[in-house]
């Protein structure tokens, strides 16, 4: 009963004897720091120098180097060498756990097999390596322990039993294991068997490697310690070594999870009171950070990397699932983190700087350079915490300028204290912010959205906890007026007056800028009754460029009778109006001065674009001016014709296209639903290859409900749709026009042109009366010396501007087809403006800045 007992027992009593060591460590700590209290350890911890914590840095990294050679001679051992870094990186990470978790869990085992089966090694020669490096540890705690306890003997706690006093006699006991290796390595003949276990000893070559490699690991572990102790202590290197080696036997054979507190407590028993023991202890704290916490870290972050790599497509999908939430969560995340960061350079500029750094700038920086940096922190914070709405709202101009200030907060963090760890957080955000610029598409102005109460709240709240800061750090010399004009390295209370009153002037700046601008827009979606009526206008319109109202991309004003309207968008300051308004003559002039009357109230500019000259009198009305920006090439269809010498080329266009089996059909209103997804696979396929995409504003757009609106003209191939147009139909057959004109990549060539000759022949046979072939921009502008500088400025980015756009070649296809061509016009006000109105107006036609760069 008792043997079956102790069977099921004995699973437990390692573990068992492992936390009654544990519990035994914790109160041998317990009454060796009994006297002390945690603010005497901490005093001690803080008191660390930046030198030593360097060294001891320096030492590790050099320590893990060396560890490396562990498994460099365990792949040399099996006969199966691998790249060097590799065998570095299963050395680091499987040390880093082994030494930070402990033995007893095979958690360096279990990485190194991860590491090298990816590899191409075997279980089997995974097993040796790991038996090799284990053996190499304890051969090396062995050599440099004998040694060190045989030479420097340390003397024994009162406390332990034992027949000897010193560890003379344990030193010269460990000697004799890697003396007995190294001997049998250099006399053996046959592999040594250990019951069912065939051990191959290595050469004696790598065996002297592993006793030397393995003695100078456990010398610079030791040394990591003697590194972090304080200058005054009362030990040599040589005392610290034992101490060290004796701690570490014990909490390996404690099997207690990296001998935490094991380790602690034999260093407190062989060390004090040679050095007291809230130092020790505190140095003992850094070295678990230093040479325990810090690699794992390192370790577990760049086996997550070979993880993630290796695990792309999940990875992948992970990815693809939070990018769905970054533009949600990202800019709040930004704006926060930009809010505190505001906070933090606030805070710096009311408190004083450390002296020593103080000091060391005074040697070399000048001190209008210190001043000049600290009253710029100051303003960066306040700064920062503005911008910090823009971001909350998405705004483009708040990324560019957020970027900005961070970075003049990192320079001034800097220059006036040495506040290096304002400079590292800072730069910090600065670099997450940077690759963000996508989340932050809005082009408002920053001054022309609102500041909820809970912002200003929080704006007012930074800006009292900073003054009251101030106040406390330097006392009555804050309200000092006599220091305002003080200007030493020392009279850091007249910086923060300064300062003060430099942020309070930038608040009343904001303010008046606030309290000065136009009021905002607000954007109201037409309803579905003003677009029935809208659309009942459209119809009833000779004009074409009407149905650009059916986009829904613009808003619109309607006449108080409903029959007419206006379409315009908002950009910057330009209010653009697409085109003249619609609707019979009186309409026409109620809506322009409705729109100007808008306008005027938000301070806008009023603008009418690409407008008729029939309307210009209405348009010098309202006191704007006029500027010719192109022609509009409109084909009269009665006189449409494919005879004759000059439409020679028009007709072999056709006939070259209906050879290679293209077929072209009309596709009335009620039939576009059945071809909708053809004509969005054609439009992708265009889109792709034209590396572009949609336009806005004065040009149409694929959308269903849009496409649904206008009958189709369709070219197919094989039965196949290879293009298509939206065809726009005039009231009383005055006029006919296309929107969209998109065609496959491998279409017939000259497909478009094909589609615009079946299409006016069409329409003459429909009785159309004229086709709108849609503007020249630039065209017919006059290059006179004394011509207005627009019209030749235009007229020479049409001659020499084919870098930009073809102007010319736009020309010179609508000409093929013999029209008339007719002037457009731009009605803005004068002076300065018109360049701005045209900017905004390429803002809204390509739905925004970037889309003016790009396609």
């Amino acid at each position: 009963m008792s043997g079956e007992l102790m069977r099921r027992l004995k699973p437990y009593l390692g573990p068992a004897l492992a936390l009654g060591l544990l519990a035994a460590a914790a109160w041998a700590l317990q009454a060796q720091l009994a006297e002390y209290n945690l603010q005497d350890i901490t005093d001690m911890l803080l008191k660390e120098k930046d030198r030593d914590i360097l060294l001891a840095f320096g030492l590790t990294a050099v320590n893990f180097i060396v560890l490396a050679g562990y498994d460099i001679l365990a792949l040399n051992y099996i006969g199966h060498p691998l790249a060097p870094y590799r065998a570095v990186l299963a050395s680091f990470a499987g040390n880093a756990f082994s030494n930070t978790i402990g033995l007893s869990t095979l958690a360096g085992s279990s990485v190194r097999y991860r590491l090298y089966s990816s590899w191409g090694l075997t279980p089997g020669e995974i097993a040796k390596i790991v038996v090799f490096t284990t053996l190499t540890l304890w051969l090396g705690l062995f050599s440099i322990g004998g040694i060190i306890f045989t030479v420097k003997p340390l003397p024994l706690p009162t406390w332990i039993t034992l027949p000897f006093h010193t560890t003379r006699p344990l030193g010269l006991i460990l000697l004799a294991a890697p003396l007995a290796y190294l001997y049998a390595a250099l006399r053996k003949e046959t592999p040594w068997r250990i019951g069912k276990l065939t051990l191959l000893l290595p050469k004696f070559r790598s065996a002297l490697l592993q006793v030397a490699v393995a003695s100078l690991d456990w010398a610079l572990a030791a040394a990591v310690l003697y590194a972090l102790l304080p200058p005054w202590a009362n030990v040599n290197f040589p005392l610290v070594l034992g101490a060290f080696l004796l701690g570490q036997i014990a909490g390996l054979i404690s099997q207690v999870p990296g001998g935490l507190g094991v380790f602690e407590s034999c260093l407190l028993f062989l060390l004090t009171p040679r050095i007291p023991a809230p130092a020790l202890f505190a140095a003992l704290v850094a070295y678990r950070v230093v040479y325990y916490f810090i690699p794992l870290a390192l370790a577990s972050a760049l086996l997550a990397a070979r993880e993630t790599m290796a695990a792309r497509d999940p990875i992948r999908n992970v990815i693809a699932f939070l990018m769905q939430w970054f533009p949600v969560v990202m800019p709040r995340i930004l704006a926060f983190l930009t809010y505190l960061a505001g906070v933090v350079l606030l805070f710096s500029g009311a408190t004083p700087s450390v002296s020593s750094r103080l000091d060391w700038l005074e040697d070399f920086l000048p001190l209008g350079v210190l001043e000049f940096s600290h009253f710029v922190g100051s303003l960066a914070g306040l700064g920062l915490i503005i911008l910090a709405r823009g971001l909350q709202k998405r705004l483009d101009a708040a990324y560019y300028v957020t970027c900005i200030v961070l970075f003049a907060g990192i320079m001034s963090s800097l220059l006036k204290g040495l506040d290096y760890e304002e400079a590292f957080l800072l730069t910090v955000l600065l670099l997450a912010l940077l690759p963000c610029h996508k989340f932050f598409y809005r082009k408002a102005s920053l001054l022309s959205e609102g500041f909820t109460r809970g912002w200003v709240a929080a704006t007012v709240a930074a800006l009292a906890c900073t003054v009251a800061l101030g106040y406390m750090a330097y006392g009555d010399d804050a309200m000092n007026r006599e220091l305002w004009w003080v200007f030493t390295f020392e009279d850091e209370a007249s910086r923060f007056m300064r300062a003060v009153v430099g942020m309070l002037v930038l608040l009343l700046c904001i303010a008046a800028l606030r309290l000065m601008r136009s009021a905002r827009p607000r954007y109201v979606p037409p309803s579905e009754t003003d677009m029935q009526a809208v659309r009942s206008i459209v119809a009833d319109s000779p004009q074409t460029p009407a149905y650009l109202a059916l986009l829904g991309d613009k808003n619109i004003l309607l006449t108080a009778k409903g029959d007419g309207f206006l379409m315009y968008g908002v950009a910057g300051r330009s209010w653009v109006c697409m085109g003249d308004p619609v609707g019979p003559p009186a309409a026409r002039a109620e809506l322009a001065w409705r729109f100007r009357e808008m306008v005027d109230l938000y301070a806008g500019w009023t603008v009418f674009y690409q407008v008729d000259r029939v309307n210009l009198p209405l348009y010098l009305d309202l006191g704007l001016s006029l500027i010719k920006i192109g022609e509009e090439a409109r084909v009269p269809l009665p006189e449409f014709s494919l005879a004759g010498q000059a439409r020679k080329g028009l007709r072999y266009t056709r006939n070259m296209v209906e050879k290679e089996g293209a077929v072209f059909e009309i596709v009335p209103i009620e039939g576009v639903p059945a071809i909708l997804q053809e004509m969005k696979a054609v439009s992708d396929a265009w889109l792709a290859s034209k590396n572009a995409r949609e336009k806005k504003f004065s040009l149409g757009f694929f959308s269903d409900e849009y496409m649904l609106q206008c009958p189709q003209a369709v070219v197919r191939k094989d039965g196949r749709m290879v293009a298509f147009a939206n065809i726009w139909e005039g009231a009383h057959r005055e006029e006919l026009s296309v929107d969209l004109m998109r065609y496959l990549p491998d279409a017939p060539p000259s497909v478009m042109e094909y589609l615009y000759i079946m299409l006016m022949l069409w329409g003459r046979e429909q009785g159309y009366l004229w086709f709108n072939l849609g503007m020249a921009p630039f065209s017919g502008l006059e290059n006179h010396a004394l011509a207005p500088t627009w019209a030749r400025l235009g007229s020479l980015l049409y001659t020499h501007g084919g870098q930009l756009y073809n102007f010319q070649g736009l020309r010179r296809f609508k000409d093929k087809f013999d029209p008339v061509w007719e002037s457009k016009y731009l009605a803005s006000p004068g002076g300065t403006v018109p360049p701005r109105v045209l900017a905004n107006i390429a803002t809204l036609v390509s739905g925004g800045m970037r889309g003016v760069i790009a396609k």
